[in-house]
């Protein structure tokens, strides 16, 4: 079969949702509730950051908490009731430039009159191997999210921006203490948030320094500290690790065509919509400051009406 005849049998549907997670699942809700035929490739790591969340208790309607990844089996049961179609692979590659879109998968190519990419972001890492057997009973990337599990206890935060002081001022509300570990001797946040930590009697700091290894089998309960100029190694006690040096957007494969920012996050034109007429954004795509699932959901309900409205207009054309 030659390329063209590949081209020409590629499925086509009203809407393609690139990307799984609280996004991508209720934009799937509304778009397919709105009678639209609606295609999701979820992503060989089905279900975003939330598949390595514990315990969610911040999401309205689950008062005595879920668990991250039961969560996630919710959304993806309800948007399979209205009728989306799941595809466990990963898009590797689009073509914007003229409609329907073209999306490639390893299964072949698909076509959409519409796109929503919710491909999310990921936290910076370590790279330990001892931190990612701990994600989840100690280590967290996300303050907001996990800070009120930490109550009376000890916490590090590791970064020197300012996302790392207000992830260690906002843990002084829960934590006995919080110490923050940087690789260098001064931060790099701004002043004010500099003034706002340092000042805070809860909040200490170890200079240049870094995590050598997480301590602990079940459960965090310590340590081990490398300081990078001299390499004299410590170890301290300590029940949870909070990283917080930055988070990148997955927008790898929309360079160059969708308009971003420096850091690589969609910068929408108009709502939720992209430079693309036909391309909207929603999600931890698009949002550097809240990350959140209910902020997240909240993005995907918009772009799936969005969407609606935008095909409508398009047919009235």
């Amino acid at each position: 079969m030659c390329e063209d005849d590949r081209s020409t049998m590629a499925k086509e549907y009203d809407v393609i949702i690139i990307g799984s997670g609280p996004s991508g699942y209720t934009a799937a809700i509304y778009a397919a509730r709105a009678n639209l035929s609606v295609a999701m490739f979820q992503g060989y790591e089905v279900g975003g950051q939330l598949m390595q969340t514990s315990d969610v208790e911040n999401y309205p309607g689950f008062e005595e908490g879920i668990l991250g990844p039961d969560m996630m089996e919710k959304f993806e049961a309800q948007a399979r009731r209205f009728g989306t179609e799941m595809l466990t692979e990963d898009v590797t590659a689009v073509d914007f430039s003229q409609r329907p879109f073209t999306l490639t998968a390893d299964s072949g190519e698909y076509k959409a009159r519409a796109v929503i990419i919710s491909t999310g972001a990921s936290a910076q890492w370590l790279g330990l191997p001892s931190e990612t057997r701990l994600k989840g009973r100690g280590v967290s990337a996300c303050a907001t999210c996990d800070g009120f599990f930490f109550k009376g206890k000890d916490v590090a935060v590791v970064g020197g921006g300012d996302t790392a002081m207000e992830e260690a001022t906002f843990l002084t509300r829960y934590a006995n203490h919080v110490t923050v570990i940087h690789r260098r001797d001064s931060l790099r946040a701004s002043k004010i948030m500099q003034d706002r930590a340092l000042k805070n009697p809860k909040i200490s700091f170890i200079w240049d320094t870094e995590v050598a290894e997480v301590l602990g089998e079940d459960a965090v309960d310590g340590l081990r500290l490398r300081n990078v100029k001299t390499g004299e190694e410590i170890t301290t006690p300590m029940q949870g690790l909070f990283l917080a040096i930055g988070h990148k957007p997955n927008t790898e494969l929309f360079e160059g065509l969708i308009d971003m920012d420096k850091a690589g996050y969609i910068t929408p034109v108009e709502f939720t919509m992209t430079n693309i007429p036909g391309v909207f954004a929603a999600g931890d795509v698009t949002d550097h400051r809240y990350r959140q699932a209910v902020t997240a959901a909240g993005d995907g309900c918009r772009a799936a009406i969005d969407v609606e409205r935008w095909l409508e207009a398009q047919a009235e054309k």
